[in-house]
């Protein structure tokens, strides 16, 4: 049976069937945002890289102890295609799964995806709670700061930013760019709205 390229529409209707936290949804937007922009960047496909960013933690609300393995089931069960589904699984690749990313794509996927939690963190923090006015100096300064969003592994991000061969600062500047886009519904568009 061939298997159809989910719509965006398609994938946010699974992403809030099976997650209702905000912040989860919140970050599974960020990391759409993010995905579309280096997508972009990157002369590649936009819908498809921001339907997997999408989707990336369809799993976690409900089953955080089987994070991957139950999504796995999931897309397959909705007939997603296999690229797709090796993409998603390949974010937890260290953590929770043992596919590595291969394709750039999922290499973005991987870096960017504790990313986008350390950068809302650091624009929650700023006076203004807004990204459009912070910049990647911003993030490194909170970077250094082991105990400032701790669940945002540097590693992991360290990792990716090397598989890519890609400066650390471009990434966080980039990945800052790809959330400014989405600010307001990410809820870092700051006090002034």
């Amino acid at each position: 049976m061939d298997r159809i390229q989910p719509s965006r529409n398609e994938a946010f209707k699974l992403l809030k069937k099976y997650n209702s936290s905000e912040s989860l949804i919140k970050h599974a937007l960020a990391v759409e945002g993010v995905m579309r922009h280096f997508a972009s960047l990157l002369n590649e496909d936009a819908e498809k890289w921001g339907i997997i960013g999408l989707v990336h933690d369809l799993d976690y609300e409900k089953y955080p102890e089987q994070h991957c393995k139950i999504t796995k089931e999931i897309l397959e069960t909705e007939q997603w295609p296999d690229d797709y589904i090796r993409a998603v699984l390949s974010h937890g690749w260290g953590m929770c799964t043992d596919i590595e990313p291969k394709q750039l794509m999922e290499k973005v996927l991987f870096t960017i995806d504790e990313l986008t939690g350390l950068v809302t963190a650091s624009a929650l923090v700023r006076p203004s709670r807004s990204i459009l006015d912070m910049e990647a100096v911003s993030v490194k300064k909170k970077w250094k700061i082991k105990t400032f969003a701790a669940g945002a592994s540097r590693e992991v991000i360290e990792k990716g930013a090397a598989m890519l061969e890609m400066n650390l600062d471009f990434i966080i500047e980039q990945t800052i760019l790809g959330m400014r886009k989405i600010a307001v519904e990410l809820g870092l568009a700051g006090t002034n709205l």
